[in-house]
């Protein structure tokens, strides 16, 4: 047969999101590739019954191929709830940029058995896409992570295009490919590049042809110098004399479009008017001491805060305000606000009266003070008049000049006066807290630059230099400006200050900083003021976005000018303007907000491709070493952390046949991407703040980088200091502008040479995808080692920093090792700068041109490199000073396999593993200690970790537990990693195991598993140690993904295309079901056997138990499709069939136990359940089985006696059996009773009588002194009297043994009538009762005999004693048994009944009582065992326990309290269907899905956490964590999926 034909491949990220529709990925910020072609996808998935898929939609904005991004254009996703299957939405990615989703839904309501409100749909909040650019230069791309970046400061690039031209193709040859060109458009009076005069017009001195110049030279820069653009765009200002201002002023910040900075205003031309007169007044006019300066600080005191009445725009008018409030009040225009007067209301007079003056002034500012939330013109502030009447009216009465008992007018007034008044010492409180900050601010801002040694020292205050500067700019008197009114003319200057909320408008309302004096102002730039949106100021935002788009149209970047300070609205706006003229567009940003948090928040919204980190800003060799560490990617030998997982799917609708193979990546935590500068243009040179010589160094670490570099002209010349933006008049000079090639070469004049080999590597680096970093610092060297996380070729680098005060020795630096690993040295070099204060000062103060201090490079030479083994080592040689490097390129020659190591380890899995079958994958996952040394012969167990411990499997899942979090988090120093990095111990385990158990009977398929690992280890246990982790982990990773996806392979459908969940719980069916040499389910015959659970029922007799196995058979094998192995545990009970029961501990047969009255019910339901699922399932009732005791006889003999196994019986005939037997009655006491079999029970325990009442069809059974049911825990305690004493007896009728029995009875005697089953009923005293009067009986009785009226008024129909009554509406949990009180004890077995037997219980009291179970007895994750109300409830299981606490010593209290999961997995199937017969549309029977979801939360995240890979037995009070509980267990999985498998039968029978 010809194998189908597969397509391409098709990259898938994977978006898993939360029930509350967030994003399920590490740190939530979802950073992708670029755009590829054809386009990868991003698969959102949804759980099919989450909370957003109710009534919800998905709505996102990501483009569809060719359309226009519109960020409100928003595409609908409709969720179709499913709860068996994951949502999936698959979205192409065609384009760059910033997108984002969110959902709406229908909030599930409160689960209520009456109507309750629907809650109103919501949106959850906006989540972010970010999708990086695909830069292109002549055809190749050029990620991110590989550009060098070079600025220039355009204004000095020259006079002529020729000197352009000269530096750029300098910069190219240097083996930058970006060029950051500061703003080409026109300045501002200040001739600052960020000073822009006309955002529309570029400046016409070196582009004189405007636009046509500047492609032209974008043209030669990719074309002939291989370099990209990269300009600033200014949005947040403009040049203070930009013209357009005075035609349109409402773009800036003034008193009319800002009324809040009028006050500001007032005191900024107080301080002008001060500066101006300070002579005339005898101040001094050039400050020479800080005494000078308290002597003006006076005046601004007395002359400008006091002088221009400051206070008035803080405080209310007393006079108008108590005049205005008079009026009202006397007009009768009262206005009691909602609250009245507090928590008296409109009564209580008296006690108003009563009120202090501040009491009577502060309810004022709460209820009737306007305008108190900003400052405006003067007396902006006020109250408001009605208001105000509503307090007079309280303390005077109404004024009313009809009565005679008109209201004293003048003491109202008095009394308003006072109150008005008092209400400004509030106020004034405000004022002079503001007033202390502006002297303050003003103090040290005038010491700062006339005073400190560090300022500029201003000099003389005059009209040039001003006292301090002005906040605002004052538009010049012309015809344009005469248009416009003389308050619109002072524009708010731009500026910054310390430590600023970002998202704050300094400017704005809720801001007092120009005011308060905190701006650090540009007075040649004039802050711009854009509201919320277009629509605030229509010109100002359609004016910058057709210069965005202008600057978008010719570069390939963008860097935002002081990003932080940018509205990010607008930012958003206007770059979604570019992106409409370049998709592809790069973005950077200077970003300083003070918190990761918040540029989390820009980045994600803006897009933006990487921040602006500064080397520069490091003072030592140790802040360089983490800087470089922040930057430098991954470490070394980190794991691959992409999980990709490969996939066949059908071929796209449309194709020629065939599968695609899609490659699922799961999206991971990404970093702000950082474009790290070893010198930005605002940075001091290494020359000013550290030693020259650095330059090399520095710029060499920085390139080692994984992530965008940058470098700034003058660096790589050795500039002796920063170039001063504003007022530097001359033009660059650089040795690289000559129009010669540069050399990979030491060399004179900077290190330009050296820098085109440091870019080159670092273009490699990023180009190629060397993302693995290791760093090393040693006093005053940085070793940097930066590899291909595939290849494992990488470069090394030595740097010797120059600090100050290092010397010039080579700084002791002892030999480097590099292990497993080859090098070649590529060069080292040395950097000599003359830096004597005479050369800065001949340099600095050239006439000419801007260049650098004399330097050159110097070769080193002396380094040697020697082979020692499979390690390389490197030792500098006695000269190598501060201020040189050492680069090598590296590789590891035992990781150079023909297919390459990654692609090897990670192919071939899925092949080799194919031939397995669910019994050789639970030896090749799992197998527990006690299960691993049974199967070699006591030889191995588990593997044990040094340091950690033992695994919990000797199989994959144990491995894959470990490594799971340790690969997510890349924690190379777990134990695990130092454990491989010592040896190969766990490589030559984790084969060895499987080879040994390949050649043992009915193991053979271990083969190819085998030989998979053993041919990957022997490829990996050749590289250096330190690689080991990675690549161990890897192909545990692959064979366990390979392994797993096998055993859902072998499971049935509803498990294949189920949830993630559904699947984890599917394979505990593997994880328990195994061959055991001490334990089988046969004496003789081997079968794979199901444990009850791990590691606490594995082995032995332990293993299997009758009533656990039957519990989860149906969900551990019927709903899987595991039909065989339901059938073989099916055969092997009904073969112990005696008393009419089966064992609960079944001992191989050999040694069978039969003290469990509700063990054969459930298994009566296991035979029903697979008739109904498995295919042909009724056939098995006419399968023969041989008894190991003789039928309808109780006589006991040994498994090898004559007798066993010598009858035969069909199943058929054991169903009668055991119905027959329980009809007529048994009175036995257990075979062997006494301490031999039960070390624990008293004489009386091992009696069990079992009768049938036929008045009601009931069975009754057990006694005070055992316990027959699942609730089986027998007290052990001597120290507390409870040896003997079961916790839980349980006797009389259980409510789900009487459900079972009531389901069988409808169950066969369906099938009599139909033909299937040859008997219709049992016999008693010789008369024939048919199955249907008996099951008739219990159906009349039941309710009476169960439920508890939720009235007392109806005890009386019912058999109810009222005194004993805890709860009402809920059902009994026995019926007459020992102890009165137990019988109404609420407890979470009624469910079992319901689930089997739905037709005994009135559909409204069902619900009810399971409303109450799911108020009082569910946990997060399990069912309490016990009402917490209940005198004998005790939540903490300690079996250890060895008290004198009768109720829990000895773990006595095991099932009064603990929450045990598997009882949840029936209350949510109950809840399901009984809540489903009150649902009547597609809507409502989603919430009914979705309730169940929600209470399922817990259990998806404990098996997600869990090293078992399981669901736990119990928890403590609360789901706390039980340290006794067996960690996995099969009925807390098993019956879960019976939740799924139910939901399946209603869905499809619809």
């Amino acid at each position: 047969m010809t194998p189908p034909r597969r397509g391409s491949t098709q990259a898938v990220y994977l978006l898993p999101l939360t029930d509350g529709g967030a994003p399920d990925v590490p740190g939530s910020y979802i950073y992708l590739p670029p755009p590829s072609d054809p386009p990868y996808i991003v698969r959102f998935q949804i759980g099919g019954s989450s909370s957003i898929c109710r009534q919800g939609s998905l709505w996102v904005n990501i483009p569809t191929k060719g359309e226009e991004f519109v960020r409100s254009n928003y595409k609908e996703y409709r969720l179709t709830p499913d709860f068996n299957r994951m949502e999936t939405i698959d979205i192409p990615i065609t384009a760059a940029g910033s997108f984002s989703f969110y959902t709406t839904y229908s909030p599930l309501p409160e689960f209520s058995v009456t109507a309750v409100a629907t809650p109103k749909p919501t949106r959850t909040p906006t989540h972010h896409i970010d999708v990086s650019p695909r830069l292109t230069l002549n055809g190749s791309p050029v990620p991110i992570d590989s550009l060098s970046i070079f600025s220039v400061i355009s204004k000095f690039m020259g006079e002529s295009r020729t000197d352009w031209n000269k530096h750029l193709q300098g910069i190219g040859e240097r083996g930058y490919n970006m060029v950051h060109f500061t703003p080409l458009t026109m300045r501002g009076e200040s001739n600052s590049p960020y000073s822009i005069y006309d955002q529309h017009q570029f400046d016409k001195q070196h582009f004189p042809n405007g636009e046509e110049d500047v492609a032209e030279m974008v043209r030669k820069m990719e074309q002939e110098y291989g370099l990209l653009g990269l300009t600033d765009v200014v949005w947040n200002h403009t040049a203070n004399n930009s013209k357009w201002l005075e035609e349109h002023p409402e773009a800036g910040y003034n008193v009319e479009t800002a009324p809040w900075l009028e006050a500001a205003l007032a005191l900024d031309d107080a301080l002008l008017k001060l500066s101006r007169e300070l002579s005339s007044l005898g101040l001094p006019t050039t400050l020479r001491s800080e005494a000078d300066l308290i002597r003006i600080m006076d005046a601004v005191k007395t002359r400008c805060i006091a002088g221009i009445k400051l206070w008035e725009y803080y405080a209310l008018n007393v006079e108008k305000g108590t005049d205005d409030i008079l009026r009202a009040w006397k007009e009768g225009k009262v206005n009691f606000p909602d609250n009245g007067f507090g928590t008296i209301g409109l009564g209580g007079i008296r006690e108003i009266k009563g009120w202090s003056l501040k009491q009577k002034a502060d309810w004022l500012i709460d209820n009737a003070l306007l305008g108190g939330d900003r400052l405006g013109e003067r007396h902006h502030r006020r109250i408001d008049p009605e208001t105000g009447a509503a307090l007079l009216s309280a303390l005077f009465g109404r004024y009313d000049t009809r009565t005679n008992g008109t209201p004293d007018e003048r003491a109202a007034h008095g009394t308003m006066y006072k109150l008005v008044d008092e209400v400004n010492l509030q106020l004034y409180k405000e004022f002079d807290a503001d007033s202390a900050e502006i002297m303050e601010q003003l103090f040290n801002r005038i010491k700062y630059v006339r005073l400190a040694d560090h300022g500029p020292k201003l000099g003389e205050i005059n009209d040039a230099n001003p006292l301090i500067e002005t906040y605002f700019t004052r538009l010049p008197a012309n015809e344009t400006t005469s248009k416009h009114s003389p308050r619109s003319l002072a524009l708010v200057n731009n500026g910054w200050i310390w430590a600023a909320d970002a998202m704050r408008d300094n400017a704005g309302p809720k801001s007092r900083a120009y005011l308060r004096r905190e701006v650090i102002v540009w007075g040649d730039c004039v802050k711009l003021r854009y509201g919320a949106g277009p629509e605030d100021n229509p010109f100002l935002w359609d004016f910058m976005a057709k210069y965005t788009r202008l600057m978008a149209k010719y570069f390939s970047g963008f860097r935002i000018d002081n990003c932080h300070s940018t509205p990010i609205q607008l930012a958003e706006y206007m770059l979604d303007e570019a992106r409409k003229v370049r998709p592809n567009l790069a973005v950077f940003a200077e970003l300083f907000t003070g918190s990761e948090e918040m540029d989390f928040v820009f980045v994600k919204r803006l897009g933006i491709s990487a921040l602006i980190r500064e080397a520069m800003q490091s003072w030592s060799t140790q802040e360089m070493s983490r800087l470089v560490h922040r930057h430098a990617g991954r470490p070394i030998g980190s794991f691959e952390i992409d999980d990709i997982t490969a996939t066949d799917v059908p071929a796209a609708q449309g194709a020629t046949g065939g599968t695609r193979r899609e490659l699922i990546r799961r999206i991971r935590q990404s970093p702000v991407h950082a474009l790290f500068m070893d010198c930005t243009h605002d940075n001091e040179v290494p020359a000013q703040k550290r030693d020259a010589r650095d330059t090399l160094p520095n710029a060499a670490l920085v390139a080692m980088c994984a992530s965008a570099i940058g470098s700034v002209m003058g660096y790589d010349e050795i500039y002796p200091k920063l170039i001063e933006l504003v007022h530097e008049t001359r033009n660059y000079d650089s040795p690289y502008s000559s129009g010669q090639p540069v050399k990979v070469q030491a060399g004179e004049g900077g290190i330009g040479g050296i820098k085109k080999l440091l870019n080159q590597v670092h273009t490699l680096m990023g180009k190629d995808g060397y993302d693995e970093t290791f760093i090393h610092h040693d006093n005053e060297y940085i070793t940097v080692h930066r590899v291909h996380p595939q290849s494992r070729k990488g470069y090394f680098l030595i740097a010797h920093t120059a600090y100050p005060g290092y010397g010039n020795g080579n700084g002791g630096f002892p030999p480097v090792h590099l292990p497993g690993s080859r090098a070649k040295l590529l060069g080292s070099w040395s950097l000599e700068v003359e830096a004597s204060e005479e050369v800065k000062s001949r340099v600095i103060n050239d006439k000419s041109t801007l260049r650098g201090l004399p330097s050159r490079t110097k070769d080193i030479r002396g380094l040697k490199l020697e082979v020692r083994g499979d390690e390389t080592v490197i030792t500098v040689p006695e000269k190598f000073p501060p201020g040189s490097i050492a680069l090598f390129e590296t590789w590891i020659p035992s990781a150079e396999h023909s297919e390459g190591l990654d692609k090897f380890v990670t192919s071939g899995a899925k092949d080799a593993f194919s031939s397995l079958d669910l019994t050789d994958l639970n030896f090749v996952l799992y197998r527990c200690e006690p299960e691993e040394r049974d199967s070699s012969k006591g030889s191995d167990g588990v593997y044990a970790i040094p340091d950690y411990g033992p695994l919990v499997y000797a199989g994959l899942q144990g491995w894959w537990s470990v490594l799971k979090p340790v690969v997510r988090g890349n924690e190379l120093g777990h134990p695990i990693c130092n454990h491989l990095r010592q040896g190969t111990w766990a490589l030559d385990y984790c084969y060895g195991r499987l080879e040994r158990m390949s050649t043992q009977e009915g193991y053979t398929n271990l083969a190819g598993p085998a030989s998979w690992l053993k041919e990957r280890f022997e490829a990996i246990r050749k590289i250096p140690s330190f690689m080991l982790p990675r690549y161990f982990a890897m192909t545990i990773q692959t064979a366990y993904n390979a392994a797993f996806d096998r055993g859902i392979e072998l499971m049935n459908d509803n498990i294949r295309s189920g949830t993630t969940f559904l699947k984890s719980m599917a394979m505990v069916s593997t994880q328990v079901t195994g061959y055991m040499n001490n334990a089988s389910l046969w004496p003789v015959k081997k079968v794979p056997s199901m444990s009850a659970g791990l590691p606490h029922f594995s082995s032995d007799w332990a293993r299997c138990w009758g009533r656990d196995i039957c519990i989860s058979m149906r969900g551990l094998y019927l709903d899987t499709g595991r039909f065989a192995d339901a059938k073989e545990h099916v055969l092997a009970f009904a073969s112990v069939l005696k008393h009419g029961m089966i064992p609960n501990l079944l001992s191989g047969g050999k040694l069978p136990r039969y003290n469990s009255r509700d063990s054969i019910w459930f298994f009566m339901q296991n035979i029903q359940d697979y008739t109904k699922l498995a295919p042909n399932g009724l056939e098995i009732l006419q399968e023969s089985v041989k008894r190991r005791f003789l039928p309808y006889d109780d006589t006991w003999f040994a498994h090898d006696d004559a007798r066993a196994y010598s009858k035969s019986s069909t199943i058929e005939d054991v169903i009668q059996e055991t119905l027959q037997r329980h009809a007529a009655g048994m009175s036995f006491r257990e075979y062997n009773a006494g301490p031999n079999l039960d070390s624990q029970m008293k004489w009386e325990g091992f009696q069990i009588d079992i009768h049938t009442d036929w008045e009601t069809g009931i069975i009754f059974g057990g006694n005070q002194h055992n316990c027959g049911t699942w609730m089986d825990k027998m007290g052990e305690s001597e120290k507390a009297g409870s040896k003997g004493v079961p916790g839980t007896p349980r006797d009389g009728a259980a409510v789900e043994i009487t459900g079972m029995l009531y389901s069988t009875l409808i169950w066969v005697d369906g099938l009599q009538k139909q033909g299937k089953f040859k008997y219709d009923g049992v016999t008693v005293d010789e008369k024939t009762i048919s199955y249907a009067d008996w099951a008739a009986k219990i159906k009349a009785n039941f309710e009476r005999c169960y439920y508890v009226p939720l009235e007392p008024s109806e005890d009386k129909d019912y058999d109810v004693n009222s005194k004993i009554v805890n709860r009402r509406g809920i059902y009994k949990d026995l019926y007459r048994s020992g102890k009165e009180y137990e019988d109404y004890q609420l407890r979470p077995n009624f469910p079992i009944a319901m689930v089997v037997a739905p037709d005994l219980f009135d559909p409204d009291k069902a619900l009810y009582a399971l409303s109450m179970a799911d108020k009082i007895l569910r946990g997060p994750y399990g069912m309490a065992t016990l009402d917490p109300s209940d005198l004998n409830y005790r939540p903490y299981y300690n079996n250890a326990e060895d008290s004198t606490d009768f109720h829990t010593s000895k773990g006595r209290n095991y099932h009064q309290g603990p929450e045990w999961l598997w009882p949840t997995g029936f209350f949510l199937r109950a809840l399901l269907l009984f809540d489903l017969k009150r649902r009547s549309t597609a809507e409502e029977r989603v919430e009914s899905y979705q309730q169940v979801t929600r209470r399922l939360a817990g259990c998806v995240q404990w098996i997600k956490d869990s090293p078992w890979a399981g669901l736990t037995e119990l928890t403590n009070k609360n789901g706390e964590l039980c340290r006794d509980s067996s960690p996995t267990q099969s009925w807390s999985a098993s019956c879960l999926i019976d939740v799924y498998q139910d939901a399946r039968e209603y869905e499809d029978g619809r």
